[in-house]
């Protein structure tokens, strides 16, 4: 990020493609540390020089054909070295260790316990504590040197070590912030490091520099979406190069929030920021989703459109890349990592912002992304830097392609294979939903069924339906998401009905969002909940009716999200609302943490 950022002794994560490589890289500079991302390849004499080395996790199994894998000489090198999760599996195997599949896959919260005092690294934990698993194989013979440090119900060496050489593994992932005391393990082999000292003050300065001389003596054309991270950038671009080189674009595609677009204005004009010009292209939009039902093909249909009226809007405002403009996003790291962003990261799905025509433009220069490499809690913390508005830089995020991810689409009902239900059993009445939704486990991406619980006390959401949403996607490969039907208390037979994305269906899920928006304020719990998507389904109880699903969660940087517990009077003040709404016949509620489901379902 320019030549302040260039000190000499960094913490390297060599990234073998997991969905955390740039969020452990983001926790280790909170700590004071200088830290850098690199390919796993990378040799180790080009490493001799740093202060620590971390491996991070990753999609494959260590013993997969083209898995990833790092030059052993790292091991050599006199340095403190971590594995986390493949990274920890990877070290395994290169020591001469053994790693096999697990007898159960991990995702989620689990209690892990150290072997003893736990050695250097978990000296500063308590003996039991809950880590964030995501994983699929595990270390079953340490090599020579290790110990166990510490174990999980169902992982024997969920931390291990070699204290003479300095070198750690983790089987959980402490980068995340649902790991308890995992900033106190990552503090803990910081403080071996020795790193150059880094700092976030001034982080804006820092951005500006990289803006200036990426942008050079060009101007930007930016899209707003309306959401935090577009409008923090559209504020920066503004702020460092003057509104005379900077014109913003607000298209109202027709899947924004309720009254989305006048709220954005009146924010912008509070700030005094007036170069943005609001297009109507919803009738657009609509056209191009016509007949539309794979969520990848949706994502590239919205972000082709998006480009074909910023192309349309700037050709009329003479603003061309010959003319000397270039495109300005807001797009963060999460996006571009469930893109497949890293060399070795599985493809989570496509965000809107990475569609071809849009990569074919970063190839050749054209576009301005100052916030590709930070994190929501980041983002925030610029635009408070900017003295943005606490509503504006607080509001809850929303995807860019709005509404069009959270109107699923299919032509037919996605059917399970019956075997992969064998031996699944639970204390309480179901039913598997007819869709798919998009879902992350073993950092690899996951297409899957959801399942709905269903209890005598709809709203009610006790202790052993928690307990259920955690074990069923771990225990049973058919799901990646536990959803609780509040509308209901007995399983019905749902009737599925084809359908697109229409203004209709558009009207519907807006009007579902409106209410949760609304109740949620009411009860309180705006800010104490992070984001809150609002899903339609294509079923319901009769011909042509829909469901929706209510996805309330909490986290900090979207990598990783637990489900938010609501209070039973606003779930049950949401679901009597949502239910009068013509042609919804049912309400669900997400109990899903990420992983294993993604936060939206698309």
């Amino acid at each position: 990020m320019g030549k302040t950022l260039t000190p000499r002794r960094s913490i390297i994560i060599l990234d073998f493609g997991g969905q955390y490589a740039h969020l452990i890289a983001s926790r280790v500079r909170r700590l004071g540390a200088y830290s850098e991302i690199r390919d796993p390849e990378t040799k180790a004499s080009a490493l001799k020089d740093a202060a620590g080395i971390i491996l991070s996790g990753g999609p494959q199994s260590v013993y997969d054909p083209g898995s990833p894998a790092g030059d052993p000489k790292i091991f050599s090198l006199d340095i403190p070295v971590m594995g986390i999760c493949y990274g920890l599996q990877w070290m395994t195997k290169a020591l001469g260790g053994e790693v096999k599949q697990g007898a159960v896959k991990e995702y989620g919260p689990m209690v892990i316990e150290k072997v003893g005092s736990g050695g250097t690294l978990l000296e500063d934990c308590p003996q039991r504590f809950t880590a964030w698993m995501s994983h699929g194989d595990e270390a079953k013979v340490l090599p020579k040197g290790f110990t166990k440090i510490a174990t999980s119900k169902s992982c024997a060496h969920a931390a291990i070590a070699d204290e003479v050489r300095h070198l750690y593994g983790v089987q959980f992932h402490p980068e995340v912030t649902h790991t308890e005391h995992g900033q106190e393990i990552l503090k803990r082999f910081v403080s071996l490091c020795h790193a150059d000292p880094w700092s976030v003050e001034g982080y804006a300065k820092r951005i500006g520099e990289e803006i200036k001389a990426s942008v050079q003596d060009r101007r930007v054309f930016m899209l707003v979406s309306g959401g935090v991270d577009s409008s923090v950038a559209f504020t920066l671009l503004n702020s460092v190069l003057g509104p005379s080189r900077v014109q913003g674009l607000l298209v109202d595609t027709g899947l924004m929030r309720s009254d989305e677009v006048r709220e954005v204005r009146f924010a912008f004009e509070k700030l005094g920021i007036r170069n943005l010009r609001i297009e109507d292209a919803s009738e657009e939009f609509f056209a191009a989703l016509k007949d539309v039902y794979d969520p990848e093909e949706k994502r590239r249909a919205i972000g082709e459109t998006f480009l074909a009226v910023q192309k349309r809007v700037s050709e009329e405002m003479g603003l061309t890349h010959a003319e000397g403009w270039m495109l300005g996003q807001g797009t963060i790291y999460p996006d571009t990592i469930e893109t497949g962003g890293t060399k070795h990261a599985d493809h989570i799905k496509t965000h809107h912002n990475r569609v071809e025509a849009v990569e074919r433009l970063i190839e050749r220069g054209l576009v301005i992304e100052p916030l590709k490499d930070l994190y929501k809690d980041e983002v925030r913390r610029l635009g408070e830097e900017l003295k943005l508005p606490h509503d504006l830089v607080w509001r809850h995020p929303f995807p860019g392609p709005g509404l069009g991810v959270r109107i699923l689409c299919a032509e037919r009902p996605a059917a399970l294979d019956e075997w992969k239900m064998q031996n699944a059993k639970w204390e309480m009445d179901s039913a598997v939903l007819p869709v798919r939704s998009v879902g992350v486990q073993g950092d690899g991406r996951t297409y899957r069924h959801a399942l709905a619980l269903f209890s005598g006390h709809p709203c009610a959401s006790t202790m052993d339906v928690w307990k259920l949403a955690t074990e069923i996607p771990n225990k049973v490969s058919a799901f990646n998401r536990v959803l609780l039907c509040t509308s209901r208390s007995t399983v019905a037979d749902f009737v599925f009905t084809p359908g697109f994305v229409t203004r209709a269906r558009a009207d519907t899920a807006r009007e579902a969002d409106h209410i949760v928006s609304e109740e949620m304020r009411a009860a309180g719990l705006y800010e104490k909940i992070w984001q809150f998507p609002v899903v339609l389904l294509p079923f319901g109880l009769k011909k042509g009716g829909q469901s929706v699903v209510l996805r309330p969660i909490e986290s900090t940087d979207a990598m990783t999200a637990d489900a938010v517990r609501l209070p039973e009077k606003a779930l049950k003040s949401m679901t009597e609302r949502i239910m009068k709404i013509p042609g919804i016949d049912a309400v669900f509620y997400d109990l899903t943490s990420k992983p294993p489901a993604t936060i939206e379902w698309e």
